[in-house]
């Protein structure tokens, strides 16, 4: 099992923390955000395995689980977790209780973790209770926002989900996205297919296709990247609008991204 690094030189409040992507399943990332002595934050644990075994190598133990959602590639390891650590908080949406959040959370909260506070931000779309987690640079979205992407719409409304993407859009530039998909390629490819033109989509098709080929991850990404090369954040420019075939200035933006959406769903 591959584990990765990055951003160890990022100061939170003068301590120094390390992100670590650990693969699951075929191509989830569980997260941890770590300072390698007592905080030990895991987010998404769709399974227990991995995220013991790299503890168990750095000699750790987790001090709380974030949920962004309730989809069992997220949450299916937070039982052996909590077994493994007896006592241990899992955080989560309503929606999580029934998969072993032991704390409820909601729009607006904080979550303080020794020295860290991470903003709970509800994000409906993908599932109506999703929510992600920020703690500045570091943006934990689950399946809402990818790179180059978003998540499908299974049981909110598309509004909702350009909604949702809206608000982590709004974040710094420099926020750390982190997540929990390895979908960067294909959803490139089909931006490059909507906008062949767009030179920073093409350069960028070509990175992660060496990326990939290397065998590294293509995320976390920034939001300052996105911006430039996923179009579900640029539903608002009139030359996707018109590839879309969108002609007036009458529709509302969320209606550009519906059709994006639906165009990616069969592609």
């Amino acid at each position: 099992m591959d584990y990765h690094l990055f951003m160890s030189n990022v100061n939170l409040k003068d301590i120094s923390m390390h992100l670590i992507s650990i693969p699951a399943f075929q191509d989830n990332y569980i997260w941890l955000l770590t300072n390698g002595q007592d905080i030990n934050v895991v987010v998404d644990p769709g399974e227990a395995g991995p995220v013991i075994d790299l503890l168990d190598k750095k000699s750790i133990a987790p001090s709380a689980i974030l949920l962004t959602h309730h989809h069992n590639d997220h949450t299916g390891g937070v039982a052996a977790l909590c077994e493994r650590y007896p006592g241990i908080e899992v955080y989560g949406p309503q929606e999580t209780q029934s998969k072993g959040a032991t704390k409820i959370v909601k729009e607006g909260d904080k979550i303080d973790l020794a020295s860290l506070s991470f903003q709970v931000i509800e994000v409906p779309g993908h599932t109506l209770g999703h929510v992600a987690y920020y703690c500045a640079p570091y943006l934990f979205c689950g399946d809402t926002l990818f790179s180059a992407g978003c998540g499908r719409i299974f049981e909110g409304t598309a509004k909702q989900m350009y909604e949702s993407i809206e608000k982590l859009a709004a974040l710094a530039d420099d926020t750390i996205v982190c997540c929990a998909h390895e979908y960067t390629l294909s959803n490139l490819r089909f931006a490059h297919h909507i906008l062949p033109e767009d030179s920073e989509i093409e350069t960028y098709v070509k990175q992660i296709e060496q990326l990939r080929s290397e065998g590294q991850p293509s995320v976390p990404t920034t939001l300052e990247k996105e911006k430039k090369i996923n179009l579900f954040l640029r539903c608002h420019q009139s030359d996707l609008q018109r590839k879309l075939g969108f002609n007036t200035t009458t529709m509302a933006t969320w209606q550009v991204f519906e059709r994006l959406r639906a165009l990616k769903d069969s592609y």
